[in-house]
């Protein structure tokens, strides 16, 4: 997730230094309008990365003695589960599946239009900013229109954090609605300013509501899924951030002959949030908060609703074994860094790290200078190759996410990753390539964002509520999106000052180390959920 991550530099004009990056780079600079163009290109990725991303366990089998341990603070402090009798992930689930005669897609469906809203709030500012810009009378101040974009992401830092909580307090489907006043609220001010201060409010409210949302929609759709449909409804989250933006591409088409639009485009935005209030209206809650606030009766109700009848007592004996045991309270912000708790959270946080250094962000940022390069004068081309790509490895991802599973999934992604970069690097600096440089590059540009719309981008977000304990999850997946949106934050500030100082050759020869050292961590440290219940993947880890 997440072409967010720059949102703000790429809309201020910059000028790259020369030294260090090739002849075809060396030109690239940045209008106000490049800059939009260049936003509207980053948004198209969002899918990919935002979202995003942790280390899960695997389970056991009650008829087989797991043995899980932490590693000795020694070595780094990670989590692994193993089994007596070999590799974890061997071992079958505890529970046969059977066939779901419940109706969640619907209400998947319903908590999905969080995701449009997300990725439809990161990419509708990159296509108004201009024509906003002159209403507002800020055309020549690059500083206020970065505000204006970065505001956002603040908005969305705090929202993360908040959200958990809520989720916690109040429920998942409250938090859903109460989600709603910011996003409106924030649309409305956004769409009716006449200053800038009022447009910048709009955003940082609209960023509280998208910050929300990334970390109840992942966690309501783990909570309400079916074991064997978990990891593909989980990342069609993704797909639907992919929609969000392509929404906010295909409304600014008409800003050309109005330019007042850019009004009516964050008024657009006000639908999907009312939709979704709605909706949530009439979905269930979560049958495993329902059971956690010892609401057995509603529980059952919201099983039968989600899963069918037929599946009741299954979930429900699921649900009973988790919190045998145990009558704790929902966990605080601290216990999060407890002992018992900050080896596999700091494990999710270390994954959303490797997600945002990976380099999705300075894939993005050269991404049309590279199809330049090529040929391809065409920014809406470009943006259309980049998103095309990224649709079809999510879409592929979602199809394997429960065959081959996530851990497999994250691997190749880090390994096509590390590839492309050497690729990309190879093409700016090796003379013997010059010839082919240009198509090289985009060639390199293309895999790079197929390896990463693969894993990388959608698994860590789905990863994320599977392997943190009931209690401590909605903070936990708050936490580590808060860490996302931080690091998209501070990468997008010192981001041009690395490549002006080294070029965009050895920055991405960098990116290329990090991407296998992703490949070893995750080799060595992360175990396959795919077919397990939650119950059962909290179980394997309380072992530890």
């Amino acid at each position: 997730m997440q072409a967010s991550t720059f949102a703000m530099n790429g809309c201020v004009s910059t000028s790259f230094q020369k030294h260090g990056v090739s002849p075809h780079i060396r030109d690239f600079t940045r209008s106000s309008s490049d800059l939009s163009n260049l936003c509207s290109l980053k948004k198209s990725i969002a899918c990919g990365a935002h979202l995003n991303s942790v280390m899960s366990s695997e389970l056991a089998c009650l008829r087989m003695r797991v043995d899980t341990s932490f590693w000795s603070k020694s070595k780094s402090g990670f989590v692994r589960a193993q089994s007596s009798d070999g590799d974890l992930e061997a071992l079958p689930s505890e529970t046969p599946q059977r066939k779901s005669s419940g109706t969640v897609l619907p209400y998947v469906g319903v908590a999905c239009l969080g995701a449009i809203l997300f990725g439809y709030h990161l990419g509708v500012v990159n296509g108004a900013l201009e024509y906003l810009s002159r209403d507002l009378g800020i055309s020549e101040n690059t500083a206020l229109q970065g505000w204006v974009v970065s505001t956002l992401l603040a908005g969305a830092t705090v929202g993360s954090f908040t959200g958990g909580a809520l989720a916690d307090k109040f429920g998942r489907r409250m938090t859903f609605q109460l989600d709603v006043i910011p996003l409106v609220v924030g649309a409305f001010l956004c769409a009716t300013a006449q200053s800038v201060q009022t447009m910048i409010v709009g955003r940082l409210l609209a960023g509280i509501g998208i910050g929300i949302t990334s970390a109840i929609v992942p966690l309501y759709i783990s909570e309400i899924s079916p074991t064997e449909i978990r990891g593909a409804l989980g990342s069609i989250n993704q797909l639907f951030i992919c929609v969000g933006i392509l929404a906010a591409l295909v409304a600014g088409l008409p800003l050309a002959g109005n330019p007042i639009w850019w009004r009516t485009m964050f008024g657009f935005a006000i639908v999907p949030s009312v939709l979704m209030a709605l909706g949530m209206a009439v979905s269930p809650e979560s049958p495993r908060w329902l059971f956690q606030q010892g609401k057995i009766s509603q529980a059952e109700t919201a099983i039968k609703k989600l899963n069918g009848k037929e599946r009741v007592a299954e979930v429900m004996n699921d649900l009973r074994a988790g919190l045998q045991g145990s009558t704790e309270p929902d966990a605080g912000w601290f216990d999060l860094f407890s002992k018992r708790y900050s080896k596999v959270v700091s494990v999710g946080a270390a994954l959303f790290l490797f997600q945002q250094l990976a380099g999705i962000n300075a894939v993005v940022y050269y991404s049309t200078s590279v199809f330049r390069s090529a040929g391809v004068a065409s920014d809406v081309a470009a943006s259309a190759l980049v998103g095309a790509s990224n649709v079809f490895g999510t879409a592929v991802a979602s199809s394997l996410m429960d065959k081959q599973g996530r851990k497999s999934l994250l691997i190749t992604s880090f390994t096509g990753m590390a590839a492309s970069m050497l690729l990309l690097s190879l093409s700016f600096t090796w003379n013997v390539l010059a010839p082919y440089s240009g198509p090289l590059a985009v060639l390199g540009t293309v895999l790079y964002v197929l390896s990463f719309s693969l894993g990388a981008g959608p698994v860590p977000a789905l990863l994320l509520p599977e392997i943190f304990a009931s209690r401590i999850r909605a903070k936990a997946v708050a936490l580590s999106l808060g860490m996302h949106w931080v690091s998209n934050f501070v990468i997008g500030l010192y981001f041009l000052s690395v490549v002006n100082k080294f070029g965009i050759s050895k920055v991405y020869l960098g990116f290329a180390t990090i991407c296998l050292m992703a490949v070893l961590y995750i080799a060595g440290n992360v175990v396959e959920t795919k077919g397990r219940s939650l119950e059962e993947i909290e179980r394997a880890l309380s072992t530890a």
